[in-house]
């Protein structure tokens, strides 16, 4: 026994410090504290900077005894080690009174305080969804709040690579305000991925801001912007043209029914952004907003659009009509479609030989994701297609709707349907396909 357990001992002992690292990057906080007691070799292996690089942090909107021992636990250790932190997530998550966004407040005007100081290695910064146009808002505790990430962003501006703020839902000045923290100084940011998708108040018609504008000047090194539709405009286009042309590549673009979305954009602009920064691709994402005629407004055939989301959230509108988007607008980008998602309530509307001719229609296509009605032999039509080689998929994703409360046919026909392709989708899908009540 004795001496099995020096061998034990001495296989511990010669571990390479690379290892021992990896094994301390499983662990918890906690496990790494008791760990760090083993020996003096543990406790060193405890500060190697890999182990804290990436953190995140979560504030629960109802707090418990063990959300709160985490929560402390965490902060003590992002106070503690820093100076080693690249990549930064903070969850605040359903807060219900004022007095919990106070105690975050502050708890955040700490911890930034204290990473503006020792820290000079974050690239990655991400605080989504705080909602801060929300009554448990008070207006003081909002004001401090946004005074100390603009601080905290003028500190870590000239290193941040990658900001997101998804989800503040902040006035216009306010803003453009946060974002100009990150050049501050050098009146220029080289930030190379900014997510400001839902980051001004609902509503907003940023487009017709020159502040927004200079505020977008000011960046010179973008690769990925994700961004709300009424942001867009023609002046905004041709300031990615002059200051990103050479670093821009994708365009993630949210549309939303509740913002206002009926400017006009004209073609040359899109075209001339698509010529500066030819490995530009966009990306829209539609939120309700499915009306043909408010769709071809936004979808030019200029656009180098790679992905489109359609979502109506399950709503019916008898006047509205699926057809003429299907047959006229997507073929626009035929030759370079590659992912598609659609849901829909169709229920008035036949549509199975129209997203069929759509999909042959689109010879770069790899992801399909469709919700809608649809006859079960839909789906194995568009196998056969891919037998054929008559269309590309490497993700089909469908849910069927049926107006019956029981799908024990429309399963049984499935089954039936992946049995006879079952070498086809073992062997090139991501497949998943059923059959959905929509009562």
């Amino acid at each position: 026994m004795e001496d099995d357990s020096e061998y034990e001992q001495s296989c511990w002992a010669y571990l390479p410090d690379v290892c021992l690292s990896h094994v301390f990057w499983w662990l918890d906080d906690r496990d790494r504290s008791q760990a760090a007691l083993v020996c003096k070799r543990w406790s060193q292996a405890m500060y190697s900077g890999s182990l804290w690089r990436t953190r995140t942090i979560t504030f629960r909107g109802r707090p418990s005894r063990l959300h709160t021992a985490e929560l402390e636990s965490s902060l003590w250790y992002v106070k503690k080690f820093g100076k080693y932190l690249e990549h930064l997530e903070i969850r605040f998550l359903n807060p219900y009174n004022a007095f919990l966004t106070r105690k975050f407040q502050v708890t955040m005007k700490g911890l930034l305080s204290r990473l503006g100081k020792c820290n000079s290695r974050l690239v990655s910064l991400s605080m989504q969804h705080l909602e801060l146009d929300r009554l448990v808002w008070k207006i003081v505790t909002r004001n401090q709040f946004i005074k100390n990430v603009i601080l905290f962003l003028k500190r870590v501006g000239s290193h941040l690579d990658h900001l997101s703020l998804k989800g503040a839902r902040v006035t216009l000045e306010e803003g453009c305000e946060l974002l100009s923290s990150l050049s501050y100084l050098k009146n220029k940011s080289l930030a190379s991925e900014v997510n400001i998708e839902n980051f001004f108040e609902r509503h907003l018609a940023v487009y017709r801001s020159p502040l927004f504008y200079e505020t977008m000047s000011k960046f010179r090194n973008l690769a990925i912007l994700t961004l709300n539709y009424n942001c867009i405009s023609d002046e905004l286009l041709d300031t990615l043209c002059e200051h990103n042309a050479h670093s821009l590549w994708t365009l993630n673009i949210k549309c939303h029914i509740h913002d206002p979305h009926r400017q006009i954009i004209w073609g040359a602009s899109w075209a001339n952004l698509a010529k500066r920064a030819p490995k530009l691709r966009v990306n829209f994402f539609f939120e309700r907003v499915m009306k043909y005629d408010k769709l071809a407004r936004i979808l030019l055939a200029e656009i180098p659009v790679r992905s489109i989301n359609l979502r109506s959230c399950y709503f019916r509108d008898p006047d509205w009509t699926m057809r003429p988007t299907l047959t006229n607008l997507l073929p626009s980008y035929k030759h370079i479609l590659q992912k598609l998602t659609l849901e829909f309530n169709n229920s008035h509307e036949f549509l199975d030989e129209e997203l069929l001719q759509l999909v042959l229609s689109c010879r770069k296509l790899f992801f399909l994701k469709i919700w809608a009605f649809l006859d079960i032999t839909f789906v194995e039509r568009l196998l056969q297609n891919q037998v054929e080689g008559k269309c590309t998929l490497r993700t089909l994703k469908v849910r069927i709707y049926t107006s019956q409360h029981e799908t024990n046919q429309e399963d049984h026909m499935l089954r039936e349907i992946y049995i006879r392709y079952k070498d086809l989708i073992n062997s090139e899908l991501n497949y998943f396909v059923i059959a959905y009540p929509m009562m």
